[in-house]
C-alpha cells in the first residue's frame, strides 16, 4: 500500500494479498511513539520510591519489558488474523459484550490524543519564549496547538503505511537529537543516590514501570501488525514489537535516573514539567533541536493513539469510514486541546488521574484477551470462525464478568492525589497503604491483570464448550 494513499481498510481483515514487511518493522512505529521526553520524568518517578540508581534501572528495565512483551501478545493475534486490536476482542466478549472494553478503549486514545497534543504545544511555547520574547505566550501557545493538531489528523486520516513510514524517519530524528542532548547535559548526570526503600520498594518499582509504558498501549497491538503475511513468525512478531517499545524509553529511564543522582533540582523540576525545566538548562543554538525532539516525541504517541481511536469507534459499530473516524476523533483532540490550554486551570491534573482508571481496565482487557487467544490457538482454531461471519455470538459472559471484577478490584487498590478521582478509587486500601510504596505505585492496575486472566481462565475451564457453533 502507497503511504500517499489513504488506506481504505476498516476493522475489516486486512486481504493477504495486502499484506507485506517483516515483524523487525514494527521496531519503528513503537520506538518513535515512546521516545518522548517524559521517559526522562518517569525515572524521575521511580527514583521517587527510594530506589537509588541501580535498582531504579533495573526495576524500570523490568516493566518496560514486561509490559510491552503484553503488547507485543497482543501484536501476534493482528498477525494471526489481519483484524485490529478492539475487534479481536469480540471472541473473548462477544459481537455486543465487546462494546465495553471498546469504549474503554476509545476514550483511553482519544484521551491520550489530548494530553499529548495539548503538552506538545505547551512544551513549543515554552522554548519559543526563549527564542523569540516578544511573542505573547498565548499567541504561541495557540500556533503550537494549531500545527501539531494539523500533522497528528493529517498522518491519522492517510492511515497505516503513512504511520509506518512517518514513524521510521521519526525515530531516526529523534535518536540523533536525544544522544545530541544526553552529550550536553553529561556534566549533570551522577550516581549519588541511596536504596531508602525496602523489598517492597523493588516490585513497587517495578509495577510503576509497568504502568507508566507498555500497559498503556495494549489495546493497540494489533493495529500495526495485521497487515503484516500471516505466516511471519509469532515470536518475531513479539519481540520486535518489545524491543520497539522499551529498548529506547529505556535509556531516557537511565538517563533521568542519573540526573536525579548528579541534580536533584533539575530532576525534580522535570519530573513536574520535563520539557521547560531540561529547556532551561540547554545553550540557546540547540533549543530549535530540542524543541522538534520534545514536540516530535509528544505527536508520534498522539498519531499512533488517533488511527487506533478510529479503530476502535469502528469496533463500537459507529457506521463510517475509517478516515471519517479519524476526523471525528480529531474534531474531539482539538475541542479537549483547547479547553486544557485556554479554559481549564486545573482539569489537566483530574484527566490525567481518569485515564489511570481506564488503564485498570485496559489492563483487565489484556489478561483475558491473551488467555482467550491462547486458548483459541491450543482448540486449532482460528478468529475467523468466531468474528468474521454473521451470527457470532452477542455476549460472552466468561470475559464480561471477569472484566468488571478484575476492574473493580483493581480501582479498590490504586490511590489518586486529585480530591474528586479519590473518592472513587481506593476504597480497598488503608490510609497507611495509600501513602506506601504499593500505593505510589497504583498496584491495582497489576492486580486487575492478573485477576481478570485468573477468573477467565477458570470460569471458561468449568464452563467450556465451543463458541460460536
Amino acid at each position: 500500500m502507497d503511504s500517499m494513499t489513504v488506506e481504505q481498510n476498516g476493522i475489516n481483515a486486512v486481504p493477504e494479498a495486502e499484506r507485506h514487511g517483516l515483524p523487525r518493522d514494527l521496531f519503528w512505529p513503537w520506538a518513535g511513539s515512546n521516545l518522548s521526553l517524559f521517559g526522562v520524568a518517569f525515572g524521575v518517578y521511580i527514583v521517587g520510591l527510594g530506589l537509588g540508581v541501580v535498582p531504579a534501572i533495573i526495576t524500570g528495565a523490568i516493566g518496560y519489558v514486561l509490559s510491552f512483551l503484553l503488547v507485543g501478545l497482543v501484536a501476534v493475534g493482528g498477525t494471526r488474523s489481519g483484524v485490529p486490536t478492539m475487534t479481536l476482542g469480540r471472541a473473548p466478549f462477544g459481537y455486543q459484550g465487546n462494546k465495553l472494553p471498546a469504549l474503554f478503549s476509545y476514550i483511553s486514545n482519544v484521551g491520550w490524543e489530548i494530553v499529548l497534543v495539548t503538552l506538545s504545544a505547551q512544551s513549543g511555547a515554552a522554548i519559543l519564549a526563549r527564542l523569540a520574547p516578544g511573542i505573547p505566550a498565548t499567541t504561541a501557545t495557540a500556533v503550537c496547538f494549531a500545527v501539531a493538531a494539523v500533522v497528528v489528523i493529517a498522518i491519522g486520516v492517510y492511515g497505516h503505511a503513512m504511520i509506518m513510514a512517518v514513524q521510521r524517519y521519526l525515530t531516526y530524528a529523534f535518536v540523533v537529537l536525544t544522544v545530541i542532548y544526553m552529550i550536553l547535559m553529561v556534566p549533570r548526570l551522577g550516581g549519588a543516590l541511596e536504596t531508602t526503600a525496602g523489598p517492597g520498594g523493588w516490585v513497587g518499582g517495578v509495577i510503576f514501570a509497568m504502568t507508566l509504558l507498555g500497559l498503556g498501549w495494549v489495546n493497540c497491538g494489533a493495529d500495526y501488525s495485521r497487515y503484516l503475511p500471516s505466516g511471519s513468525r509469532p515470536r518475531s512478531v513479539a519481540l520486535w514489537t518489545t524491543l520497539g517499545g522499551a529498548l529506547p524509553p529505556m535509556v531516557l529511564l537511565v538517563f533521568g535516573v542519573l540526573l536525579a543522582g548528579g541534580d536533584p533540582k533539575l530532576a525534580g523540576a522535570a519530573g513536574t514539567d520535563p520539557v521547560a525545566a531540561l529547556a532551561g538548562a540547554l545553550p540557546t543554538w540547540f533549543l530549535l533541536p530540542y524543541l522538534l525532539t520534545a514536540i516530535g516525541g509528544f505527536l508520534a504517541g498522539a498519531i499512533m493513539d488517533i488511527y487506533s481511536s478510529g479503530l476502535s469507534m469502528l469496533a463500537l459499530g459507529v457506521p463510517v469510514r475509517r478516515h471519517y473516524a479519524v476526523l471525528i476523533d480529531g474534531v474531539l483532540m482539538v475541542l479537549g486541546g483547547c479547553y486544557l490550554l485556554f479554559v481549564s486551570t486545573s482539569f489537566f491534573g483530574t484527566f490525567q488521574a481518569f485515564l489511570a482508571i481506564i488503564g485498570v481496565v485496559m489492563a483487565a482487557w489484556v489478561a483475558i484477551f491473551l488467555v482467550d487467544m491462547w486458548r483459541l490457538r491450543a482448540d486449532g482454531r482460528s478468529y475467523d470462525e468466531r468474528l468474521l461471519r454473521p451470527g457470532a455470538p452477542a455476549l460472552n459472559w466468561a470475559g464480561l464478568v471477569s472484566l468488571v471484577v478484575a476492574s473493580v478490584v483493581g480501582l479498590g487498590l490504586i490511590a489518586s492525589a486529585d480530591p474528586y478521582i479519590a473518592k472513587v478509587v481506593g476504597f480497598l486500601m488503608s490510609d497507611e497503604l495509600k501513602k506506601s510504596t504499593f500505593g505510589a505505585a497504583n498496584i491495582g492496575v497489576v492486580i486487575a491483570l492478573v485477576l481478570a486472566g485468573v477468573l477467565y481462565f477458570l470460569i471458561t475451564t468449568f464452563t467450556r464448550r465451543p463458541r460460536g457453533t
